[in-house]
């Protein structure tokens, strides 16, 4: 088949690559510019009601939902099924401490909300097909990656179609083929664990409070779900705050046998590990088993080629932040391409791509060192670490401006 010249390709249409091409679109419209997304899959995501949830979820920091603020989709997010938490509580499996964190102190409504991946997705992408500047191709897969003598990069699909522009934009996952074809070193290795992710129904009520106990084989988070069962009657709240989803991260050994439990052992398993916080885990959905790596990119950019998201970096979902970083690298790649368009410079501009990558490569370095040294921390059964890092959550629990510096910087404010 022929060729097709476009301004911008954006490779994957997951969370990142979906914001990152709506939020383009009008840019690039505005000077009659237009924009390939490449999509593998033609699934479009499940929509779940009542008290079916999607397994995967993310906790949007602040920072992250003013995105879909700006992008006019937080409203309809929110009115289906976004759960704020206003309480952030964790605490050491192995010992008595632990330390909690509260809108009311920083004076905020919320720390931030936790939404299920799919309503995340689904928004964007029918969003998408109203921008009339992007052209989908789904399903379809990048098969080729070609520099051209004029500079341009050449995308050959698995459809036959061949694209080419100025720059190509990866958002194509932790095993991203663009990262693959363009030769892009990474340094990664496994953590020896799966992430165990499913829908639970407590007891009690969650009370739009995340929690995570961390223990010798892993950290255990219960994040706040809600559902909707309709109109409510005069003075009754609408929403059903029993639910929660789970991220256990557990040792491989672990992970089997609690994926090999059935139902009832295994909710009976999780409540007792949870220290019944919420009381008994009276239901669960099915359970899913991620395995966990730490892997990042050495650099982010080629000419021509810049890489988002995970096919940047992966990290441990201890932090449950991800997405949010990635979305970071979604704002300031667009201002770099917006700093180009306006200065009349081309799109695969160097000096725009190194930017881009000085902005977010020590940031995401700084939160992958952290995230690995809570892990090592946390996963020591030395006497030693034990005391000093439950010392270190009583004290800083005790000292409100290292505690709401923490906090902020989390959050993306």
């Amino acid at each position: 088949m022929s060729e097709t010249t476009y301004d911008v390709i954006v490779v994957g249409a997951g969370q990142v690559g979906a914001t990152l091409a709506l939020k383009l679109a009008p840019l690039l419209a505005a000077r009659g510019l237009r924009l390939a997304l490449v999509e593998a899959s033609d699934a479009e995501p499940a929509v779940y009601r009542g008290e079916q949830f999607d397994p995967r979820v993310v906790a949007l920091t602040p920072a992250s939902r003013r995105i879909y603020e700006q992008l006019g989709l937080w409203r309809h997010i929110e009115a289906e099924r976004a759960c704020p938490y206003r309480d952030m509580l964790v605490w050491d499996g192995e010992a008595s401490g632990r330390i909690g964190f509260h809108a009311d102190e920083l004076n905020c409504d919320h720390l931030g909300h936790i939404v299920e991946n799919s309503v995340l997705v689904r928004h964007l992408r029918q969003a998408l097909t109203y921008q009339s500047t992007v052209e989908w191709f789904r399903p379809s897969a990048v098969a080729t990656l070609k520099q051209r003598d004029d500079g341009a990069a050449s995308v050959g699909l698995d459809t036959g179609h061949t694209l080419v522009a100025p720059l190509v934009i990866a958002a194509d996952g932790a095993h991203s083929r663009v990262r693959e074809l363009a030769g892009f070193n990474i340094r990664e290795w496994p953590y020896e664990q799966r992430a165990i992710v499913t829908t639970v129904r407590t007891e009690r009520p969650h009370g739009q409070t995340a929690r995570q106990r961390f223990m010798r084989t892993g950290p255990l988070a219960f994040l706040p779900l809600r559902c909707h069962w309709g109109e409510a009657d005069a003075g009754e709240h609408p929403w059903d705050e029993h639910y929660s989803s789970i991220v256990w991260s557990a040792d491989s050994a672990l992970a089997d046998e609690l994926l090999a439990l059935d139902d009832a052992a295994f909710c009976d398993r999780l409540g007792r590990d949870f220290e019944y916080t919420l009381g008994a885990v009276t239901g669960t959905d099915r359970r899913h088993g991620i395995p966990l790596y730490q892997r990042h990119a050495r650099d982010y950019i080629r000419p021509g080629i810049a890489l988002v998201g995970d096919a940047a970096h992966s990290i441990h979902p201890l932090a449950g932040q991800g997405v949010n970083l990635g979305l970071k690298d979604v704002q300031a790649l667009y201002q770099e391409i917006e700093r180009a368009l306006t200065r009349g410079l081309p799109l695969s501009e160097p000096s725009i791509l190194r930017r881009y990558q000085r902005q977010r490569l020590g940031d995401n370095l700084g939160m992958m060192a952290t995230m690995e040294g809570f892990k090592r921390l946390f996963g020591s059964r030395s006497p030693a670490w034990i005391a000093l890092r439950n010392s270190g959550l009583r004290r800083v629990d005790n000292l409100p401006l290292i505690k709401n510096t923490l906090a902020q910087k989390a959050m993306g404010v």
